[in-house]
């Protein structure tokens, strides 16, 4: 990093006058620390959530939905089911079922309902 150059304009106002490179690594740096003040802020928010009663997902399902599962599809999964048996259970096709999994379609809150009772889960945790 080359020491920076000051110029001060005809109107008093100062100006510093960088490199690219320079100016590029304060921008990166600058984003980085956007970026991890918004992690902080996520953070924060999802731990006043909690402490106000939030959901809480069991671990196993945390993880499955931060490898790209659906809550759904998770929660059905750390329960051991298949789409098969909450088709049998509930009366709701499995195309429909697929369909809420996917993001495809979004259930009613008869279904969810449903669903929730059967997997034995607060409805909320489908919402």
């Amino acid at each position: 990093m080359r020491a920076p150059q000051f110029i001060r304009t005809p109107g008093g106002e100062e100006l510093v006058v960088l490199s690219r490179a320079d100016y590029e690594a304060l921008v990166t740096r600058a984003e980085e620390a956007a970026e991890d003040a918004d992690d902080v802020a996520i953070y924060d928010a999802r731990k006043a959530e909690l402490a106000a009663g939030g959901v809480v997902l069991p671990p196993q399902v945390s993880a499955a939905i931060l490898r790209g599962e659906s809550r759904l599809k998770a929660i059905r999964n750390w329960r051991r089911e298949t789409q098969r048996h909450l088709q049998i259970k509930t009366g709701i096709s499995q195309g429909y079922l697929s369909d809420l999994e996917t993001g495809r379609r979004t259930g009613t809150q008869e279904t969810i309902a449903k669903l929730a009772q059967i997997l034995n889960v607060p409805a909320e945790w489908l919402s």
